[in-house]
């Protein structure tokens, strides 16, 4: 929180927030319409777009494509959506091995457990706990020195970027006017993911389209900030396309995968249409007191009740 308010200081933030409320109830004023021009550009610009009506269609399509392509392994950045719809699980009961590559997901990966927050996703786990955790898991000797656990990581995720048939990100604003998915991170894991293995699956709710490339960088400002007090985050990719054939790099083939999953339902609703403007910033989760005592995973212990006697 600290972080957050040295980070805004020279800003008028209530006008920026205002700005960005603005933006995101335009982009969902004209939902439908900026959708179906998402798609027209992402398709003219040689992305192929897939409609998911919920999340079990959205793992079924995103699994046909892996085994049209006969993928045994597939490297994941950070994803809420696809924690959302157990996509992991369902690629791993076809066979097809899903790791994440963001260092927090990786961690709690390990440690078969979900993400407690959807920005520091290993926010519970002490340094103590994640030494065991590659110790246990990767071979690597306990150690309570950061760098050396965070190198041995990155070695080990270097080999499986390189192995990887698909790789799978989120999208964190998705451009209607020029067909073009951004993605921001941190750890250089999203553009790994993105440009190394031979296709590439982009996946996101439907209401995280924008309508203007001149609408991100507001918002850009909000999220980082926000989320974890940096001015910008290290890497802001641009993915408007596949490989071309001037380039050397990138992959073969990009599918972005729409999920609904009673986002239609919400944006019918005048009560919880609001909700829609979120940009997963994280920041209610670091004010909730809620939050701060019980955790984000369900192994976090009960509140204690006091008894009436007390």
């Amino acid at each position: 929180m600290t972080k957050r308010r040295d980070v805004f200081s020279d800003w008028d933030l209530e006008t920026l927030r205002e700005l960005g409320a603005n933006i995101r109830l335009r982009a969902l004023a004209k939902l439908p319409d900026l959708l179906e021009k998402l798609e027209a550009n992402c398709q003219a610009n040689g992305i192929q777009v897939h409609w998911a009506e919920d999340g079990g269609e959205a793992c079924r399509i995103i699994r046909e494509i892996c085994q049209r392509h006969g993928a045994e392994a597939v490297i994941k950045g950070k994803s809420m959506v696809s924690e959302e719809m157990h996509l992991n699980a369902h690629l791993e009961e076809a066979g097809i091995e899903a790791l994440e590559s963001d260092l927090g997901e990786y961690l709690v990966q390990l440690n078969e457990q979900t993400p407690s927050h959807i920005i520091m996703p290993a926010i519970h786990l002490n340094t103590d706990e994640i030494s065991e955790i590659m110790h246990d898991k990767t071979g690597i000797e306990r150690t309570r020195d950061v760098d050396t656990m965070t190198a041995a990581a990155r070695a080990q995720l270097r080999e499986r970027f390189m192995a990887a048939d698909v790789g799978i990100s989120g999208v964190n604003f998705a451009v209607a006017e020029t067909g073009t998915l951004c993605l921001v991170e941190n750890e250089g894991n999203g553009r790994m993911t993105t440009a190394v293995p031979p296709v590439h699956i982009a996946v996101t709710g439907i209401e995280k389209v924008v309508e203007h490339l001149r609408d991100v960088p507001p918002l850009y400002a909000l999220l980082t900030r926000s989320a974890t007090g940096q001015h910008v985050t290290t890497y802001f990719n641009m993915i408007s396309s596949p490989r071309k054939a001037s380039e050397h790099d990138g992959p073969q083939e990009v599918h972005l995968v729409l999920v609904d999953s009673g986002r239609s339902n919400i944006y019918q609703d005048d009560e919880l249409l609001d909700t829609l403007r979120c940009i997963r910033c994280g920041a209610c989760m670091n004010h909730c007191p809620v939050y701060t005592r019980v955790g984000g995973i369900p192994t976090a212990p009960p509140i204690p009740v006091p008894s009436a006697a007390s």
